[in-house]
């Protein structure tokens, strides 16, 4: 019988021959739900032999009782499992555990099964009767990687929470904001210009709830038209409108439990307003087609660029769904009025993008971080992150020089920003800065207005929503 001891030193040889880092001191903990229990039994000794915890399941009544004592890392599923009835367990498993790896066992008549978990957000599949140490090799693997992204999302927390707000009053106070909405079930209204950050403070406001563990589920209004929007948030049944060929569950019912944030909700029809009013006040849902009312228990966040309550007045947002998500208000300043948290944003994407692309960028130069202080940022922080990324591919040694920005801000083609005592010759309105910026790099793309999307750092129909407000003619 072999002991941990050799176990541990067998896998470590494995690890190294894959040139990966040997296993962690750091313990993990490992769901098994199977029915073959010698075999997992055997898996599960050679998983504790390298340091981590295992707790075998038969079912998954019992890994949901589990759950309610014992965080996890890692869930091991053998796909033969069934749980009640025609139920996807894949797409289950990933509802209740969000962050958490899922690996799958599967035999051959299995293997199209496995493919689709794949497809789905499971993170590997192994055979059945696959060698223990193999199996073993990859838990930890996946182990190594949930933590990983558990402290990047701490960390990311940690630079929302205690750098980003730096000196800028603003943004202290929506610091101060979060830090006391998040643990309640309130609904939040984020305002802010395109690319600020909405999602993300929607993210931390669920990450910061007790509602961390469930699904987090996000959806731009403004990206799909009525009839869609509908059916993606509340789902459909089968011959509901031409194409619905099967069921399918909405949003509002994959989120059960978590929390949906509606972006772009300015954009989102009357008639689907009457229905999202109804999940506020009653957490009720009916599928398109359907006569049949579900019960959801959801947490709404929502955001816009738009005055809301102009549009009550102009009647194009009801009113009482606005006070319904205006609970709690959120405003992000722009980039350009925070340009103090500059460097710490910087440094961020630097690390994100190192990652991404295996560079070792360390900074920037004092002259390229000049630079970009003068630059408006019209596409704001998601168009700071794309001028990052560029430089860090462009780069070529540790350090990010002007001549690694974008050819717009190398060469100056922008206004400067005003300093806050100087005059003001010269310096255009920010509407008609973006107009004109917008327009160069349409000019640049050749009108392809996926790549200018891509440029600018914001999506398709928040450009096409901004070539109509300034009147950019749509060329082909």
């Amino acid at each position: 019988m072999v002991d941990k001891k050799t176990k541990k030193e067998i896998i470590n040889l494995k690890l190294l021959g894959q040139n990966e880092p040997p296993l962690a001191r750091e313990q993990g903990t490992v769901f098994i739900i199977g029915s073959d229990m010698d075999y997992l039994t055997t898996v599960s000794r050679f998983i504790e032999g390298t340091g981590h915890s295992v707790i075998l399941c038969n079912s998954i009544e019992q890994i949901l009782t589990c759950s309610r004592r014992t965080v996890c890392d890692v869930i091991l599923l053998d796909l033969s499992i069934e749980y009640k009835g025609n139920i996807n367990l894949v797409s289950f498993l990933r509802q209740k555990f969000p962050s958490v790896k899922l690996i799958l066992f599967y035999n051959m008549e299995q293997i199209e099964q496995a493919l689709e978990g794949i497809r789905m957000g499971a993170y590997f599949y192994i055979p059945k009767k696959c060698d223990p140490t193999d199996v073993a090799v990859m838990v930890h693997r996946a182990i190594l990687e949930h933590r990983r992204e558990q402290l990047q999302e701490a960390g990311f927390e940690q630079i929302l929470f205690e750098e980003l707000s730096g000196n800028n009053t603003q943004m202290r106070r929506v610091v101060e904001i979060i830090r006391k909405v998040a643990p309640t079930d309130s609904t939040v209204l984020i305002l802010g210009e395109s690319g600020v950050g909405k999602e993300v403070v929607a993210q931390i406001l669920h990450r910061l709830s007790s509602r961390r563990d469930k699904p987090f589920i996000a959806i731009n209004c403004a990206a799909l038209p009525e009839n869609l929007l509908e059916s993606e948030l509340f789902g459909h049944v089968q011959g509901a409108f031409t194409g619905a060929e099967k069921d399918k569950r909405g949003l509002f019912a994959e989120a059960d439990g978590g929390t949906v944030f509606l972006d772009e909700i300015g954009d989102m029809a009357l008639s689907t307003q009457a229905k999202l009013l109804r999940v506020l006040q009653n957490g009720e849902i009916r599928p398109v087609g359907s006569n049949i009312i579900q019960k959801v228990n959801v947490r709404i966040l929502s955001a816009t660029n738009k005055n809301l309550q102009e549009e009550v007045e102009k009647r194009r947002f009801r009113d009482d769904l606005f006070y319904r998500l205006n609970v709690i208000q959120i405003r992000i300043p722009p980039l350009r009025e925070r340009i103090d948290a500059l460097p710490t944003l910087i440094q961020h994407f630097i690390s994100r993008y190192n990652q991404k692309f295996g560079k070792n960028v360390q900074g920037i130069d004092n002259s390229a971080l000049a630079m970009l202080r003068t630059y408006p940022f019209p596409g704001n922080v998601r168009e700071l992150e794309s001028i990052i990324a560029h430089a860090v591919i462009m780069a070529e040694g540790p350090i990010i020089h002007i001549y690694d920005l974008p050819e717009n801000i190398q060469q100056g083609r922008f206004k400067i920003l005003a300093l806050p005592n100087e005059q003001d010759y010269g310096l255009l309105p920010l509407a008609e800065v973006e107009a004109n910026h917008i327009q160069k790099v349409l000019e640049k793309v050749n009108h392809n207005q996926t790549e200018a999307a891509r440029i600018l750092g914001i999506s398709r129909s928040t450009l096409w929503r901004k070539m109509k407000e300034y009147k950019i003619p749509i060329k082909k």
